[in-house]
């Protein structure tokens, strides 16, 4: 995989509906948390709030990985996750996924309450 230099070169490198899937679920976190910033870590995109990772997401060759970091945020979730296949830290959802951006602002609610910054 090349190596990116920001998170709008990630997302233009993928191709559709993968890119304009993962750019819906980012809008909905910076629509919701407008103090969100976006970077580029491990060479996939993150959002940061107050310099704490709380999302983050990435394509795979047939789904899309999403990642609140937080285990307790998924074990907390698990009902509203269960349509998803799921790992300790992260969920997977189709490369055109009708994005659900009341689970994931949901969810980064819940990381930034566990990083006492609610």
């Amino acid at each position: 995989m090349a190596a990116f230099e920001t998170v709008e070169d990630y997302l233009a490198s993928l191709p559709e509906p993968k890119g304009e899937t993962l750019r819906r679920v980012l809008n909905s976190i910076t629509s919701a948390y407008p103090e969100a910033t976006l970077k580029l870590a491990w060479n996939v995109p993150q959002v940061q709030i107050e310099g704490k990772y709380v999302f983050g997401v990435s394509a795979a060759k047939n789904h899309l990985s999403l990642a609140p970091w937080s285990e307790a945020a998924m074990a907390s979730f698990s009902e509203r996750l269960a349509p998803y296949e799921t790992t300790k830290g992260l969920f997977k959802v189709p490369v055109d996924w009708d994005v659900d951006g009341e689970l994931v602002c949901d969810l980064v609610a819940f990381r930034l309450a566990e990083l006492g910054l609610s």
